[in-house]
């Protein structure tokens, strides 16, 4: 086991394999197509290979076929046990150095007298974050303060979106664009989830968020990108907002009082990999 963990950390000690691996745990529990990764972290195809074999090698990697396109995860098993080393080994098992995640009912950890902050991010924050903050302020707002945001906002909602929600009956005038910078500040709500909406928006470095935040890649196409007549395009924002609803009510019906961190992580993991029944993402 050391000698299986120090040559992971070997693996990862070099800057380029290390950005493939963060991209890769960003976007758990997706498996992200080669081409992807190397055109996002702007490697020639040959390289970002070499990179992909290294930490398959290692162990920190899972390949997969899917039609022509190889894909690729990172390997939560083994991650887990190399952080497990770390902690047990390098840090003797102290948990004031090296806490490990406490099996503590997360409302417990995190007040359960109050409502849990959550944060939707995508690209332009036009559609997307903004149907699942409509949706889920809707569901379950006794419990939850909703916010969203973009990486890349746009200067206004996509007419399409705005549109649809109203047909649904939410209330569309809270709702504007805006950059998660304004999440990040002196001053900002700590959040308790953070949600990345769109694969751009999980694909782009980002500071780690105040407070440790549960967060998960509920990643989807963008409707905004839909072609066609104006009827296709409405349909693609119907497919968005339905793929999502699914998600966001199983999100509001878990029992998050009673789960522990890493029981929560995976519930919410398992709706981001759409292993809901019905859901169209």
């Amino acid at each position: 086991m050391e000698k299986e963990s120090l040559t992971q950390l070997a693996t990862l000690s070099h800057p380029q394999r290390m950005q493939v691996f963060r991209l890769l745990m960003r976007r758990y529990p997706d498996a992200v197509p080669a081409g992807e990764i190397a055109s996002v972290l702007g490697y020639k195809a040959s390289t970002n290979s070499v990179y992909l074999s290294a930490l398959l090698e290692a162990g920190l990697a899972e390949q997969q076929r899917q039609g022509t396109s190889l894909r690729y995860r990172a390997n939560m098993e083994a991650v887990q046990a190399l952080m497990g080393f770390l902690f047990n080994d390098c840090c003797r098992g102290r948990p004031d150095l090296c806490p490990p995640p406490s099996s503590l009912p997360y409302g417990a950890q995190n007040m359960a007298d109050r409502k849990y902050n959550v944060l939707f991010i995508c690209t332009g924050n036009s559609a997307r974050s903004i149907f699942s903050e409509a949706l889920l302020r809707d569901l379950a707002g006794d419990r939850f303060n909703v916010y969203s945001a973009g990486t890349h906002p746009y200067s206004e909602l996509n007419p399409y979106a705005v549109s649809l929600l109203a047909a649904k009956g939410h209330d569309i005038s809270p709702l504007r664009a805006k950059n998660v910078s304004e999440f990040q500040g002196p001053g900002a709500p700590v959040m308790d989830f953070v949600f990345t909406v769109c694969n751009q928006a999980a694909n782009e470095e980002c500071p780690s968020w105040e407070g440790q935040p549960v967060s998960a890649h509920w990643g989807m196409p963008d409707p905004v990108k839909a072609t066609g007549t104006d009827a296709e395009k409405k349909l693609a924002f119907q497919q968005a907002y339905g793929a999502l609803k699914n998600r966001i009510t199983a999100f509001a019906a878990l029992p998050i009082d009673t789960l522990d961190r890493i029981s929560l992580q995976t519930a919410v993991d398992e709706i981001g990999a759409g292993a809901l029944e019905g859901d169209e993402a």
